[in-house]
């Protein structure tokens, strides 16, 4: 069965840091592209980031040069530090696998996990 996880949510102050994790399980890991994406409330989902072993990570322009993805494959785990927070990244994160080569494209993804909140407060 495939399954994502996803921890390390809460509340930080504006400027801040947190470092979500996303725990994959039932799928060659090393074969699938790991996205991260958000949801504010009343908002769509917007991807934050994706991974894959074979290519430089890629990041949203709301986020490029504060949030950083990195995998480890040897735990099947994903991580995305998130530097600098602002009240505007506040939302739930969720992390999604699809197919290295489908990339981290949004209505591709096959598989989800139920995701963590990020609450930042100004």
């Amino acid at each position: 069965e495939v399954q994502l996880v996803e921890s390390g949510g809460g509340l930080v102050q504006a400027g801040g840091s947190l470092r979500l994790s996303c725990k994959a399980s039932g799928f060659a890991f090393e074969d699938y592209a790991i996205g991260w994406f958000r949801q504010a409330p009343g908002k769509e989902r917007e991807g934050v980031s994706c991974i894959t072993s074979d290519e430089p990570p890629l990041y949203g322009d709301a986020v490029k040069g504060r949030f950083t993805t990195s995998s480890d494959n040897a735990k099947n785990t994903v991580y995305l530090q998130m530097n600098s927070l602002k009240p505007e990244d506040t939302g739930v994160y969720y992390c999604a696998a699809a197919p290295k080569q489908i990339l981290c494209s949004y209505d591709l993804m096959q598989a989800w996990g139920k995701g963590t909140l990020v609450t930042v407060s100004s």
